[in-house]
């Protein structure tokens, strides 16, 4: 019983493990998913580095490097600014500034 018990643990680790590297539709392998999260994670952070511009109101997604900003600034600038703070990370081919000003949006 022990015995059959450990085999059925060690069958089942790569079924979990397999499953938890599963890439969103678009992505190609796992590696670029790894690289999308990493080009996110440096847009956030230069939003969060800038006082100008709300990293709490805009959201941030990455698929093949190319970033989609959403989400709702206080005026043009903030926008247009969020739009070139992203575009200077590295490995971003290209962004969709799909943010909205709203003057209320605190």
């Amino acid at each position: 019983m022990k015995s059959l018990m450990i085999a059925l643990s060690l069958a089942c680790v790569p079924a979990m493990t397999l499953t938890s590297c599963a890439v969103t539709t678009g992505q190609s392998s796992v590696g670029q998913y790894v690289d999308d999260s990493t080009i996110t994670a440096r847009v956030k952070a230069r939003f969060a580095e800038n006082k100008q511009v709300s990293a709490m109101r805009l959201s941030v997604e990455t698929l093949g490097g190319e970033v989609l900003l959403s989400g709702f600034a206080l005026t043009p600038e903030e926008r247009a600014l969020a739009g070139d703070l992203a575009l200077t990370v590295s490995g971003v081919k290209s962004v969709r500034n799909n943010i909205e000003v709203r003057t209320n949006a605190k």
